[in-house]
């Protein structure tokens, strides 16, 4: 079955920089090229028009550098920083960021990355619409098990996998990111707490300002979304 290509684009204030990078995409199979900006202005509004599925992004722009840009943007795609400072990358992955590949650019690293974005796009097109009886194959090990989301209580990561925890009281492991795998689940219904914490809102049994429990577990809430998870717990 012949996949959709994954529209891209780059930003990045270096015109060598935007060259290597939108070189590697143009030579994969699954990338598409459809725009590059030279900084995050002209970035944030060429993407109110510009379908994007993936954002080659730097840090480090005149103005408003790639944090801001992701501050600003309601609807944010798939993102992957690329940038010379290795410091940006714990807070990289607070941005939800699938991947973080320093400057300059390696073809084999290159390739990992969107080894996960392909991952995050296939896990995503498994999910059937369906309300109340949802559900997701998740492949763990050589088998592919169908699981209902209701029946997730929470995702923790655990090195390079993803530990879904069931109702059951059983985990099935799955080779993923946590930002690919919280890409497959209804935001209305999950929420990320934690660089290492997925939580199903309908599983929350009782939460303060620094924990949420769901099943006797402490999940902890991160600094930066104990706003945000208050105003979508009202409004369950």
């Amino acid at each position: 079955m012949k996949h959709p290509l994954i529209k891209c684009a780059v930003v990045d204030d270096s015109a060598t920089q935007r060259l290597a990078i939108i070189k590697q995409v143009r030579k994969h199979p699954r990338l598409e090229l459809v725009n590059e900006w030279s900084n995050a202005i002209e970035a944030k509004n060429g993407l109110l028009d510009a379908q994007v599925d993936l954002l080659f992004l730097d840090v480090e722009m005149p103005i408003l550098n790639g944090f801001d840009l992701l501050d600003g943007l309601e609807n944010k795609p798939h993102i992957i920083f690329v940038t010379g400072k290795i410091k940006y990358a714990h807070k990289a992955f607070d941005y939800h960021a699938i991947d973080f590949l320093k400057k300059p650019l390696k073809k084999e690293r290159f390739s990992m990355a969107i080894d996960k974005v392909t991952d995050a796009f296939a896990l995503k097109s498994e999910v059937l619409p369906q309300e109340d009886d949802q559900f997701v194959f998740i492949k763990s090990g050589i088998k592919k098990y169908k699981v209902y989301l209701n029946h997730i209580l929470y995702v923790s990561a655990l090195k390079d996998f993803a530990k879904i925890h069931l109702e059951d009281s059983t985990f099935l492991l799955v080779l993923s990111t946590m930002t690919s795998f919280e890409s497959l689940l209804p935001s209305e219904h999950f929420f990320r707490t934690h660089r290492s914490y997925i939580v199903n809102l309908n599983k929350i049994d009782r939460y303060s300002t620094g924990f949420i429990e769901i099943n006797n577990k402490n999940i902890p809430i991160s600094r930066m979304k104990k706003q945000k998870l208050n105003e979508v717990l009202n409004h369950l």
